[in-house]
């Protein structure tokens, strides 16, 4: 039994090599993010926007995908996070 796990293992972990490699040689790509805080969601998430378009710019990629953003609201202001794939 033990066996068998260690099998499945080595084969999880060059399948998983294996496709970081080829991932990796056609293009660089990484998960780029900006964080924006507001009064309102609204405000804090149009923040994250830009800064997460900044963050993009400023590393001469290009965005690839869909934008994702999380926001988290206390008492008093709000606070977003947007990541989106960027590749070179």
């Amino acid at each position: 039994m033990k066996l068998k796990c260690i099998l499945i293992q080595g084969a999880a972990l060059a399948t998983f090599v294996a496709i970081g490699s080829v991932q990796a040689s056609a293009a660089k790509c990484v998960m780029a993010g900006g964080q924006g805080t507001g009064i309102t969601p609204e405000i804090a998430k149009s923040l994250s926007a830009i800064a997460l378009n900044t963050s993009i710019a400023n590393m001469s990629a290009k965005a690839k995908g869909k934008v994702a953003t999380t926001c988290e609201t206390t008492l008093v202001v709000s606070t977003c996070t947007s990541r989106q794939r960027a590749c070179k």
